[in-house]
Formats: structure tokens, sequence, C-alpha cells
């Protein structure tokens, strides 16, 4: 079984805590049903958020989904100026048959337009 990391990201309306944890929520599910990954495939998932996202950590999303024994950790985006804003990312550490080309990274709502050249 090889390691492998699966990126993803999505952008939010505002900077509210309801806002931030559902689409915490939806992105990860989302990384999740498309790689065909469960929980105990998890090694660790890092997240970051803009600067102007700290209304929620996106971990705590996870942790309502049931990631209890899965390693989080919230860090704040380097704050680029002009850098598309609201934005919440992920990197996912998991265990996978899948070839690195199969791995299917998540970028939802206006975060697709940060990675137009993946498949949609």
């Amino acid at each position: 079984m090889a390691v492998r990391a699966i990126r993803g990201a999505t952008q939010v309306e505002d900077n509210s805590r309801e806002v931030i944890l559902e689409a915490s929520a939806e992105l990860v599910s989302e990384m999740l049903g498309r790689n065909g990954i469960d929980g105990e495939d998890l090694i660790s998932i890092i997240f970051t958020t803009t600067p102007d996202l700290d209304a929620a950590f996106p971990a705590y999303a996870a942790r309502k989904m049931g990631l209890t024994d899965v390693p989080l950790m919230c860090a704040t985006e380097i704050a680029v100026p002009g850098a598309m804003e609201r934005v919440i990312r992920l990197l996912a550490h998991v265990e996978t048959e899948h070839p690195r080309p199969a791995i299917r990274h998540t970028y939802l709502h206006g975060a697709a337009a940060l990675r137009t050249d993946l498949p949609r």
C-alpha cells in the first residue's frame, strides 16, 4: 500500500463559524468520496485558511464527522497580495492502492479557479 497526498480547497462566502465548518466538512467528504478513501485510510490532514478566515478551526468539522483518531492540524496561509480570499485548503495523507495519476484532487466552489488544469 502506498502513501499518497491529496490536495483540496474551497472558497466560502464569509468568515462565520457555521460557514467555515459546513464548507470544511463538504471538502473533506468530497475528497474522501472522490478517492474512495475511508477514515481508516487517513494518516493525517493539514488544513489552512487564508488570513481573513478566523471564526473556526476547519479541523473541528472533521472531528464532528467522526475523524477523532486522525491527526489534524490547522494553519494560516501566507498573506500574498492579490491572492484569492476566503479559501480553506487541505492536504491529506492517505494509504491507498491508487497510483498517483488516479488521485482526484478536490477544488470546490470559487477555489476551482485555483486549479483549472484538473478535470471537473
